[in-house]
């Protein structure tokens, strides 16, 4: 599909996928990042941020978020991804938890989640709806044409930038200290109280 858009594109093809050995190479000459990997591959995700920010590169993820999409911009020499999230020393379940709260810290959708059963962690399941996934390219597309073509400023973590289709609200959140802000400490604790975490 790239080929067919630009017939004269450079692909490189990492066969073994990204790993602690090629990451830097991975990321070498890179403008910025955008991150794909798969929400419960926490493990990989923290990986690659780390690369990110130890070789300067722009790196952006968003996540679908019921109807909405939340995006998270850590820019080169800012707060770091494991600043925002904290996820050092937890165990996985934990990750799942710390991850969620810090793309969603406004938890737009929790207003019309009708089956909250439907999120469970310890099966390594969410619902995603199209919409929401149409609403992560869209808006990641226009976040790295800013930055590549430096055409306007994005706000970096421990800014958080959400839009609801459903509700139809777009929402800026700042959360100092990531995760340890004493108010995503609170929605964590709602966040295992509501989700099904075990195995």
């Amino acid at each position: 599909m790239a080929r067919d858009i630009n017939p004269e594109i450079s692909i490189e093809i990492f066969g073994e996928g990204v790993t602690p050995q090629n990451v830097d190479h991975f990321l070498s000459g890179a403008d910025v990042y955008v991150d794909g990997i798969d929400f419960f591959a926490v493990g990989a995700r923290e990986m690659v941020f780390a690369a990110c920010h130890k070789q300067g590169v722009p790196a952006l993820t968003a996540a679908p978020l019921g109807l909405g999409v939340g995006l998270l911009y850590f820019s080169p020499g800012g707060m770091s991804f494991e600043q925002y999230f904290q996820l050092a020393g937890l165990g996985e379940q934990e990750k799942f938890v710390h991850f969620i709260a810090g793309l969603s810290p406004a938890m737009m959708q929790r207003s019309y989640l009708v089956e909250p059963s439907a999120v469970n962690f310890g099966a390594r399941s969410g619902p995603s709806t199209i919409i929401a996934c149409e609403l992560c390219a869209g808006l990641m597309g226009a976040s790295v044409m800013k930055l590549v073509l430096r055409r306007g400023a994005l706000r970096a973590a421990p800014w958080v930038l959400q839009f609801d289709g459903y509700l139809h609200r777009l929402k800026h959140s700042w959360r100092p200290f990531g995760n340890a802000n004493p108010l995503q400490r609170i929605l964590m604790r709602l966040i295992r109280s509501r989700l099904q975490l075990g195995g």
